[in-house]
């Protein structure tokens, strides 16, 4: 699943191509009794709803919460009633810009980009379309969604007067931006400790706590700060606290430097692969030796792969013993 470096990568790519444009059509061909009732395009009730709102809307913006998309809206006659075109991509989910066209061959619907449009669009992961929005310009935002896992609604805009009452459920119970100025060591602390005996990676990778870490980005903080992934919350001491703070911050910051992690299916809006799976440290990395040094020192570990709270989680057999272990050895 794209974790926040992904998105934020695609949400810096879309404001930079469509900021002021104008939403002309939408489509797609999702749809299915399972979302009936459901505000979600999946629902044919709620798109047809979603079309007549969304068409003929100026892109004002576009931002991030969390795991979420947040691409801001507004008519020029209703200025007062904006609105927020919500994606969250899910598993297999991302979002493409280019010129694209629409064929309808031998029966079979789809689009395809246009001629003259990057060899990158033409990636197999890139072709399965279920939503698409024609802007303007003549240009197409496009959700490619392999497993149709994704999910793509209308919200209203948020503002300073935005009560915690009044967020969408979309957006409720989120925890704080871990790259956000305001965000402390204090507070990354007091949010760790809402689950304080909770398993490290686990926690980590609450939304609740806090948002858009992931499995690959715990896996890679980890590593760095020496911690198990199963190390209990309430027996990591302060120092130990202090570097997963800092370290946290820092793969998160080198994701969206290397425009995201592309290991599995993700792409950038150019339908390019990201690089950041070039740098992985632990993640996926079963078997392999450990490249930690320490003082020109090699560890002589190996990458070991748990599951934990029914995620993969990805470690050191050496530097990243559970506390008591390490407490045993050093007597």
């Amino acid at each position: 699943m794209p974790e926040l470096p992904e998105v934020q990568t695609t949400v810096n790519g879309l404001n930079s191509r469509v900021s002021g444009l104008t939403i002309t059509d939408v489509w797609t061909d999702y749809g299915s009794a399972f979302h009936k009732g459901k505000d979600s395009i999946k629902d044919p009730t709620f798109f047809a709803k979603f079309k007549k709102e969304v068409v003929g809307s100026k892109i004002t913006g576009v931002t991030r919460r969390a795991k979420n998309i947040l691409i801001h809206i507004e008519k020029p006659s209703e200025k007062s009633r904006e609105k927020i075109i919500l994606v969250h991509m899910k598993m297999t989910g991302h979002i493409l810009y280019a010129r694209y066209q629409f064929d309808a061959k031998r029966g079979v619907k789809k689009w395809t980009p246009k001629t003259g449009e990057s060899q990158a669009f033409n990636d197999p992961f890139n072709r399965f379309i279920h939503f698409v929005m024609t802007l303007s310009n003549g240009r197409q935002v496009a959700l490619s969604d392999m497993r149709k896992f994704a999910k793509v609604t209308l919200v209203d805009e948020m503002n300073e007067t935005t009560t915690e009452k009044s967020v969408s459920t979309h957006l409720a119970n989120i925890g704080p931006e871990p790259l956000d100025k305001n965000f402390s060591f204090e507070l990354f602390k007091s949010r760790l400790n809402c689950k304080p005996n909770g398993k490290i990676k686990t926690v980590l990778m609450d939304q609740s706590v806090i948002a858009g870490v992931g499995n690959i980005y715990s896996d890679e903080a980890l590593w760095r700060t020496g911690l198990h992934p199963e190390e209990r919350m309430k027996n990591i001491p302060d120092s130990l606290l202090r570097k997963l703070y800092a370290d946290v911050k820092k793969v998160l910051e080198k994701g969206i430097d290397f425009g995201g992690d592309s290991m599995s299916d993700y792409r950038n809006i150019d339908g390019e692969r990201g690089k950041f799976q070039e740098q992985h440290q632990a993640y996926r990395k079963t078997g392999q030796p450990c490249t930690l040094r320490v003082n020109n020192h090699a560890c002589t570990g190996i990458i070991l792969r748990k599951i934990v709270g029914g995620r993969s989680a990805h470690f050191c057999s050496v530097h990243q013993k559970l506390l008591k272990q390490l407490k045993l050895q050093k007597k």
